[in-house]
């Protein structure tokens, strides 16, 4: 039994019996965290998953069981036995009739009142942080329900659940550095996924009209408040929708897991200099021509090669990456310009072509594709599409993406992978896309900042 449903347990007896009463034994197991008194009684605080509760530890109760105290250090695990009931100050605690060692500790925790200060250090340790840490262990336990609510949400929605390779033959489905590794039995280099879709997209054209995963994605990036080299997704495909119905999913999506999981569909601002972020729906579209325009000036469609576009960032004091191609160059106006004023959930929706190499055409306008990003607190936390569904056009958009790989020596180019172009000749009903961050999504939900402290063991760099 956990601390929680121990002390449940005793309210429930209350509302019966009233002042003074007490359970029936019950048994929990915890870490001793302090400790009180001398001589025939001492107070014990116990920690276990759910927080802590107090034993009182009596001689004449105890008995030869009494002397475990003695050898007893904070750290140390102990299991009790014994009735609940209030002390005289209200506090709720277990009449210890049974004290076991379970384990002894033979490295001491870190200071009670400093707790684990060095950032490098909780990250590090994450043991040694949950242990000292109430609000890292809250983070641990708020993920996991948001990953459970996704998975019931999708679940309810006639979603099938798979699980795709981690190890590829071609890293595609998204724009990002692979990392690579090799199989000694097949004796060739294979890539760790960065992305489910194209996969799941097959599953798509095999019948399951309705298919998602929650996996773990491996990029070959940077590390900062919202990069991790290895992260957490869902990503979803549903024949005969479009990237408007998969807009309706996410904002019901996330509001939904906020008010299962909160409580609540507000994010309370967590300083005088933000503000909350109300997460109800609808949410904006904000066309993203538009909205370019509306910051910057710059027209994606008129200044639609690296040449003018490179121009025109400069003319705006925007810095200009040497040797990157169109979409790159247009992405960081995006990132510099676009995204920090995204504060409250809004999509920007309908991206240039160039940019989007899996995602279908707007009606009459091949030079943009229907597809969104979801942002809050000026950060992108999901992607979707109105899937390509034309293998032709696939075929030439992923050559072309070669091209530029070739060109540019851009290692995150998208890339041609065949086994996915023999699978869409075979016929992929009209299809929309969603991939969305959990990592991102748990630093929405929770309103931390950085994402080391919603993954629970994050990379790090060496201490060499």
């Amino acid at each position: 039994m956990t601390s929680t449903k121990a002390v449940a347990r005793l309210e429930a007896r209350e509302s019966k019996q009233g002042e003074g009463a007490k359970t029936s034994s019950v048994t929990i197991a915890g870490r001793v965290m302090a400790r009180r008194g001398m001589g025939k009684a001492a107070f014990l605080d116990i920690k276990d998953v759910d927080g802590k509760i107090q034993v009182h530890a009596r001689r004449d109760v105890l008995g030869d069981d009494f002397a475990i105290l003695d050898d007893l250090d904070i750290g140390d695990i102990v299991g009790i036995k014994g009735p609940v009931f209030r002390t005289r100050r209200g506090e709720p605690s277990i009449e210890a009739r049974s004290l076991t060692m379970l384990t002894k500790a033979i490295r001491g925790l870190p200071d009670k009142w400093a707790g684990l200060q060095d950032m490098e250090k909780r990250f590090r340790q994450r043991e040694l942080d949950l242990i000292t840490n109430d609000r890292s262990m809250e983070l641990v336990r708020t993920r996991s329900a948001i990953v459970s609510t996704i998975r019931r949400f999708m679940e309810k929605r006639d979603f099938i659940e798979v699980e795709t390779p981690v190890m590829v033959n071609v890293a595609a489905g998204a724009s990002a550095q692979p990392f690579q590794t090799h199989h000694n039995a097949l004796d060739r280099d294979l890539f760790l996924r960065i992305a489910t879709e194209l996969h799941l997209k097959r599953l798509v054209v095999g019948g399951i009209d309705r298919v998602f995963e929650i996996g773990r994605i491996f990029r070959n990036e940077g590390i900062d408040a919202e990069h991790n080299p290895e992260f957490t997704t869902i990503e979803s495909y549903q024949a005969y929708a479009d990237y408007n119905d998969v807009m309706h999913m996410v904002e019901d999506l996330v509001s939904s897991v906020a008010q299962t999981v909160t409580g609540s569909m507000i994010i309370p601002a967590q300083n005088e200099n933000e503000q909350e972020i109300d997460l109800t729906p609808p949410w904006p579209r904000i066309d993203l021509r538009s909205e370019i325009k509306k910051r910057t000036g710059i027209d994606f469609l008129e200044t639609d090669d690296v040449e003018s576009l490179s121009g025109a960032m400069r003319k705006r004091g925007i810095h200009v990456e040497p040797g990157l191609p169109w979409a790159r160059l247009l992405d960081k106006v995006i990132s510099a310009e676009v995204e920090p004023h995204l504060i409250q959930p809004a999509f920007l929706v309908d991206y240039p072509t160039e940019m989007s190499p899996l995602a279908k055409h707007k009606p009459g306008d091949d030079r943009v594709v229907e597809r969104f990003e979801a942002f809050a607190i000026g950060t992108e936390f999901a992607n979707a599409f109105t899937e390509l569904n034309d293998p032709v056009e696939q075929r030439k958009r992923f050559e072309e993406q070669e091209r530029l790989h070739q060109s540019f020596g851009d290692d995150e180019m998208d890339r041609l992978d065949e086994d996915f172009l023999v699978a869409m000749e075979h016929g992929m009903p009209p299809t929309g896309g969603l991939g969305l961050g959990i990592d991102r999504l748990s630093l929405l939900i929770t309103g931390e900042r950085s994402i080391r402290e919603v993954i629970a063991f994050p990379q790090l760099r060496s201490l060499d």
